[in-house]
Order: C-alpha cells, then sequence, then structure tokens
C-alpha cells in the first residue's frame, strides 16, 4: 500500500530533478528526509527506484512506472484540492482523507473509526483538520448522521480514484519483482456472470494462479457508481446506449437478442402463429424497470399498440425465474445467450415469437481515462477471448 502522499511528492522531485539536493530544496527538508523517503518507498516496492550514477538519480524502470501513476493520483488529486484551499494539496496526508472517505461512507465518526481500526477522536481529529485547513464545514449535522457537502464529496472522489491509482501503482511494481500483489474488483450483470466471467476467470486462473478477483453483483446505477469512484476496475453487461456520463468508456464485444421462454410442455410451448397479444395474457418474469431487458420488453407492447401483461414479476435473478417458470404457466423474457444453457439442458424452451428489436450490445464498461495494469489487461483479453467464443444464434437455429 503506496499511501504516503508527502513521500509520494518527495519521489517526483527526485524524479524530475535527478537530485537529492536539488528536491531536498524544492520541498524544503534535509537532504538525509529525502534519502529515508526514497529509501522507504523502494522497501515498499521491493525495487530499486534510482539508479545511482555519477551525473545524478536516474528512474529505473521500476522507478517511471512509479512515476507515471504517482503523478496521475496526485494530479487528480491536487486539482481537487486547490479548488477548496491553496494549501491544501501540500498540507494533507493520506490518513486524513482515508478519515474524510470513511466518514462520508458511513456518515458517523464511530462507524467511520471501526471501520478504519482507529479512535474515533482521532477521524475526528483528522476531519476537523482538513475542515480548518479548507475554512468550511465538509459535513452537515443533522439528525439522521454527517451528511457530506458538496466539497467534501469532490475531495472524497478525487481521493479514492488517487489511491485506486496507488494501487494500480502496487500491482505494477510487484509484477515487475515477479509477484502477485492486489485484486481485480468486477462488475458483472447477469449476462456476464453466467456466460463470460467462469471462462475468463478460469483462462486468466492458468497464469496467475493468486491474483484475487472480487465480482460485485448489483443494480446497474450502484455499479456504474462504484466504477466512478475507483472501486470497481470494470464493469461487464449490457452496455447502454446512449452512455449514460461522459466519464466512462463502453466497448463492445459481442451482440444479443431477447427472448420469451417457458416450461417444457407449457400451453404456449411449440404452438405455430403465435402472437404477442396471446403471450400478454400470462403472468411474467422480467427485469426491473430502468434496465435494458425491461425497456426493449415494454416496447414490444408499446411498438404494437398491445395492452402489456398486467401480471408481472421484477427481479434480474435466472435462479428465481427458471424455478418459478419450471413450477407455473409464468413466461419469462431474458438475454438469449444468458438462457442458453437452460435451454440446451431442457429446463426452459423457447418460445417461437420473433423479438423485433431487441439486439443489444453486450461488452465493457471502464472510466475513460483509466489505464489497466499488465494483470488487468491480460484479464480483459480473457474476456474477450470469452466473448469471441460465444456468437449469437439467429432465431431460425433454435427452433
Amino acid at each position: 500500500m503506496i499511501r504516503n502522499l508527502r513521500h509520494l511528492r518527495v519521489f517526483l522531485e527526485v524524479l524530475d530533478t535527478t537530485s537529492v539536493t536539488r528536491a531536498a530544496e524544492a520541498c524544503h527538508l534535509s537532504q538525509p528526509a529525502v534519502t529515508q523517503a526514497v529509501a522507504k518507498l523502494e522497501a515498499e516496492a521491493g525495487l530499486p527506484l534510482f539508479r545511482h550514477m555519477p551525473q545524478g538519480l536516474f528512474a529505473t524502470e521500476a522507478g517511471l512506472a512509479l512515476g507515471a501513476r504517482v503523478r496521475r493520483a496526485l494530479g487528480r488529486l491536487d486539482a481537487a484540492a486547490a479548488a477548496l484551499s491553496p494549501r491544501l494539496a501540500l498540507t494533507t496526508t493520506g490518513s486524513q482523507l482515508r478519515a474524510l472517505i470513511a466518514v462520508r461512507e458511513a456518515e458517523n465518526f464511530t462507524l467511520a473509526a471501526r471501520r478504519l481500526g482507529l479512535s474515533q477522536p482521532s477521524v475526528h481529529r483528522a476531519v476537523s483538520d482538513l475542515e480548518r485547513e479548507t475554512g468550511r464545514p465538509l459535513f452537515e449535522r443533522t439528525a439522521h448522521g454527517l451528511i457530506a457537502t458538496k466539497a467534501c464529496r469532490t475531495l472524497a472522489d478525487a481521493a479514492r480514484l488517487a489511491f485506486a491509482e496507488l494501487d494500480q501503482a502496487a500491482m505494477e511494481l510487484a509484477e515487475m519483482a515477479g509477484r502477485e500483489v492486489g485484486r481485480i474488483v468486477v462488475g458483472s450483470m447477469p449476462l456476464a456472470r453466467s456466460l463470460l466471467l467462469p471462462q475468463a476467470i478460469a483462462a486468466f486462473r492458468q497464469t496467475r494462479p493468486l491474483l484475487t478477483i472480487r465480482v460485485e453483483e448489483g443494480p446497474y446505477d450502484d455499479l456504474l457508481g462504484a466504477l466512478r469512484r475507483g472501486e470497481t476496475d470494470v464493469l461487464i453487461g449490457a452496455l447502454r446506449l446512449p452512455s449514460p456520463i461522459a466519464d466512462i468508456r463502453q466497448a463492445p464485444l459481442f451482440e444479443d437478442d431477447l427472448v420469451i421462454v417457458a416450461r417444457p410442455g407449457h400451453p404456449l410451448a411449440g404452438r405455430g402463429g403465435l402472437t404477442l397479444a396471446e403471450v400478454a395474457e400470462f403472468p411474467f418474469v422480467v427485469n426491473r424497470p430502468g434496465s435494458p431487458i425491461r425497456s426493449l420488453f415494454d416496447a414490444q407492447f408499446a411498438d404494437q399498440a398491445i395492452p402489456a401483461p398486467r401480471s408481472l414479476i421484477e427481479s434480474g435473478s435466472l435462479i428465481l425465474m427458471r424455478q418459478l417458470l419450471e413450477q407455473s404457466d409464468h413466461l419469462g423474457c431474458a438475454s438469449r445467450l444468458q438462457v442458453a444453457a437452460e435451454i440446451a439442458h431442457g429446463h426452459l424452451v423457447p418460445l417461437p415469437l420473433l423479438l423485433p428489436g431487441t439486439t443489444r450490445p453486450i461488452g465493457l464498461t471502464t472510466r475513460i481515462d483509466w489505464v489497466p495494469t499488465a494483470s488487468q489487461q491480460a484479464f480483459l483479453d480473457c474476456v474477450a477471448q470469452a466473448a469471441r467464443a460465444r456468437t449469437v444464434r439467429p432465431y431460425s437455429q433454435i427452433q
């Protein structure tokens, strides 16, 4: 965990000036203090960051990699800090920022302290010091807890992204040293969980058996928020068109469409000439409002001026849908590829009804300025390889 901001600023001065003496002057520190800061960073990195030469100190490959990440992290943090106070960028510490983030999330000093493993007075003092430096309150005290102000949210978001960048720096340095350090956090939507991720993770594990992969699930808005805050590295699943916000990048992998499914033996199974009005008479299991599948589902009935089904179970759980369909005459509307395995195993059957205009892109969503580490890129390559193995079969091939 490379999080000492003062050491990192000293490191950048040495990197830019190639001199301990000049870095000490620029940082208003003694030469031994600069040497000690660099030595601590090298100990954390497990690699030399500089080559000592008669002309000065010159960055190693590890030093250049760390420098690039540190510039990105501090650039983001300093821009947010400068908007609050001219001196804040130079005076704030990593500990203060971690306290700020924790209080913002917990909305309570005691809960934030427990999360950080610190005393409540320590966390309160860290936030108070930041408020004193900025000259403004960072939280509104309400009966329901501490609510972050706009200034607090801006600084906390920048700090979180800066720390995410430094975590990536630690991963890169570990990779250079032949170690597996850190984790990859994936925000996964239902199709990716059942179709892409198992194959991609299995392939990734063949070359990196120890690196932790965390798969986060939840509503799209929650996953997108975690991505933008730096808590998640990549989202995998249905893309949103148009893009919901400008600071993300969406990369399509393949296209999928929707299918209506039922249990084997359902009254509509295998019937020819089936119409949308006929399926609308049955209860449905379909995704919650706001999801791409639900929007396309609703559009089918609106476009044909047919009343939508009145009896709905709103859930994105494939397991729930399968179990309910197997025990009743409910119908389900789902991604064709997501239910392909259920159809292949005979648990569900597709109804012979085309759903025009339901093709949607499936792909990757990342922050627009995110630069993956070698391990993260290797994982993305495994996801892309898994996607290439999946093709959307036209309706005629599954009848």
